[in-house]
């Protein structure tokens, strides 16, 4: 079995819920077939984090789903989580696998086909590449790159590519055309009136075939 096993990626923000408990929803996306969830709550302090991710930890057990914790090594370590998600500008990945081992999982965000070459050969394990579309969440990081970049980097790297940015069902066909294995979502699933609902269109798309560059 491949050690990147999912598609959709879950990217949390409890800020985005439409003021709705963020672990009712998890779980309601579980429910409807999500198997991975990246835990990213950035302005948590420490211990709020660790109550959380304990939390989040024995829901995708229940589900038998992957977690990552965004960019928090001590917090993987401490609730057993599957893996870690790193910024571009992070640790590099050697550093993170030698503290997490072998077994654990490690992704890497990068915003240019560059960064993601760079983390496939420190040894990441899959990418995430975007904004693809404008997106409010990652304004910060400058205007949306498309799908062209998308489509170098799926082209060029071995390991997984994930798309990230403004992705929502009606654009998922052309995002997997253009190479990407996955796609990484916010408030496609979280702002969502009916988050099962959404996570099961999204889980519906079919891949389709890579187009030609």
């Amino acid at each position: 079995m491949p050690r990147i096993d999912f598609s959709l990626y879950l990217v949390t923000d409890r800020n985005q819920t439409a003021g709705r408990p963020l672990m009712a929803l998890l779980r309601e996306a579980l429910a409807a077939g999500l198997r991975a969830v990246q835990l990213r709550e950035k302005d948590l302090p420490t211990r709020a984090l660790l109550e959380l991710a304990r939390e989040v930890r024995a829901l995708t057990r229940e589900y038998g789903a992957k977690l990552f914790i965004n960019d928090r090594l001590d917090i993987v370590m401490a609730v057993e989580a599957d893996g870690v998600h790193l910024r571009a500008d992070s640790l590099p990945v050697a550093v993170a696998r030698r503290l997490l081992g072998p077994d654990r999982l490690i992704g890497v965000s990068g915003h240019s086909v560059a960064e993601v070459l760079r983390a496939e050969s420190e040894g990441a394990d899959f990418a995430l590449l975007g904004p693809v579309y404008a997106t409010p969440s990652k304004s910060a990081y400058g205007a949306p790159i498309g799908l062209g970049p998308l489509e170098e980097a799926a082209q060029r790297c071995r390991c997984p590519v994930f798309a990230i940015g403004g992705i929502t069902a009606a654009r998922l066909g052309e995002v997997r055309r253009a190479g990407a294995q996955g796609t990484a979502v916010i408030s496609a699933i979280l702002s969502a009136d009916s988050v099962a609902s959404a996570t099961r269109a999204l889980l519906a798309v079919p891949h389709g075939t890579r187009r030609e560059s």
